[in-house]
């Protein structure tokens, strides 16, 4: 399993959320924040932002998934066709175990679903 984890801009994020949907891949967790990358903010006359507001967008998908949801991701979110600074990042890894709380079911990658007992 993997997750991915996607900082978009604010005005991208629901051309992201609904390229995830119409792709089969709907579970997505969604929290604003703010922050600044490799531009250092951004300076509108004599004053400069150094915390700019994006969207940060959580999801797990399969090893087997991870590229075309990345895909999918890179493409609903870049402005225009060759994108634009501020146009956000991806970042990917590992997930070892997934709790779901209502079930008790812990999944791993390499196991079969099996109930934790309380």
């Amino acid at each position: 399993m993997i997750m991915i984890r996607s900082v978009v801009r604010p005005e991208k994020v629901d051309d992201v959320l609904a390229a995830l949907m119409d792709s089969g891949f709907p579970a997505v967790t969604k929290m604003s924040v703010v922050g600044r990358g490799k531009q250092r903010g951004i300076k509108i006359g004599e004053i400069t932002y150094d915390e700019i507001p994006k969207e940060l967008l959580l999801t797990v998908v399969k090893d087997q998934d991870k590229e075309f949801v990345v895909k999918t991701i890179m493409k609903a979110a870049r402005t225009g066709e060759k994108g634009a600074y501020g146009d956000g990042k991806i970042f990917v890894s590992p997930v070892d175990e997934v709790y779901t709380i209502s079930s008790g079911i812990r999944e791993t990658p390499s196991g079969e679903p099996e109930e934790v007992k309380l």
